[in-house]
């Protein structure tokens, strides 16, 4: 069995990976780690999320040394912020221990680009180099086992490459419009710690961060083309709905369409259906579904993922799963 730890576990990606690592039966989760400074430290995770009494009652300890970890467990979580992803992430794997960053440290490959997206500079460009952006649908597993930074996609930017990457791969899109992604998510996606922002009496259904959010450049980099990318905030707890725009090369038919999502066909997590997708059909559940519909030369397609879960925790345990050879599932529907 491999041993396993999660850092930033008390946080709601955090909390899901303790979980589906209790149904995974090639991992034996050793630690859970969080802040020096968090509230949560030397609490049991089941105290702060009863569903998981009796099923994973591990100490949250408070992480003061990244170097402790060496010898003692063959992978790490970093459900983490960006920073401490950052400054971690390299002392894990220069002593050869595989690193999954559910956090945007490693996303993106320009470094002014990244730091404008960020706000700090990155100081492992050689790391950064060497990380491998798994969205686990396209990632080449060779890359993928040959490296010890692995990078997992955002929550939003899983939702719109899944839904956009068979049209642009097959060539079906006019270059010269750009998509157009609306993209809501449940509050969540904001994080456990209270602000008002995210309180559920003050939320509202809205946009933010036009034309400023950090996913729309990670959303160009991995599909090779620029897109306009709005997100909003939703009065609902988790979940991703995003509706896309975009414009066909001239003369495309719908068995091109269709075609090109076949690629999804082999695909266990990703459901292409007849019609549009429903965002309940996916919640607490690791799957992006998807539907689309064509008319005058344009297409809108709609995409949907629970943003903790296909979006954050069961994707990276997807490719935990991909990387060390496992059946891709294990443990997701525990």
């Amino acid at each position: 069995m491999l041993s396993v730890a999660v850092v930033g576990a008390s946080g709601y990606a955090g909390a899901e990976l303790c979980r589906i690592f209790c149904a995974h039966s090639e991992v034996c989760l050793k630690h859970l780690y969080v802040s020096e400074n968090s509230l949560d430290k030397n609490k049991k995770i089941s105290d702060l999320y009863g569903s998981l009494k009796g099923r994973c009652d591990l100490v949250l300890e408070p992480m003061s040394d990244p170097k402790n970890l060496i010898g003692e467990v063959d992978a790490v979580f970093l459900a983490t912020d960006h920073k401490v992803s950052h400054d971690v992430a390299p002392v894990l794997t220069a002593a050869g221990i595989a690193v999954f960053d559910l956090s945007g440290a490693f996303r993106i490959s320009d470094l002014k680009v990244f730091a404008e997206a960020y706000g700090f500079e990155h100081k492992y460009p050689e790391l950064l180099a060497s990380a491998v952006y798994a969205l686990p649908e396209f990632t080449d597993l060779n890359a993928l086992r040959a490296t010890k930074m692995i990078s997992l996609p955002g929550c939003y930017p899983t939702a719109s490459q899944l839904a956009l990457r068979p049209l642009i791969d097959a060539d079906l899109l006019d270059r010269n419009y750009r998509p157009s992604i609306n993209a809501v998510s449940g509050v969540s996606g904001a994080g456990r710690k209270a602000k008002l922002t995210n309180s559920f009496c003050e939320v509202s259904l809205n946009a933010y961060g036009v034309f400023t959010h950090r996913h729309q450049p990670e959303i160009a980099e991995h599909l090779g083309c620029e897109v306009i990318f709005t997100p909003h905030l939703g009065d609902f707890k988790r979940g991703i709905h995003a509706t896309i725009n975009a414009k066909l090369k001239d003369n495309v038919t719908v068995e091109q369409v269709k075609k090109a999502y076949s690629v999804y066909d082999n695909k266990p997590l990703v459901r292409v259906k007849d019609g549009m997708p429903k965002l309940m059909d996916v919640q607490y559940l690791p799957y992006c579904d998807i539907g689309y519909a064509m008319k005058d030369g344009y297409i809108v397609v709609c995409s949907c993922i629970d943003n903790l879960l296909k979006g954050a925790s069961a994707q990276a345990v997807q490719v935990f799963n991909l990387y060390y050879g496992f059946d891709e599932l294990k443990g997701l529907f525990g």
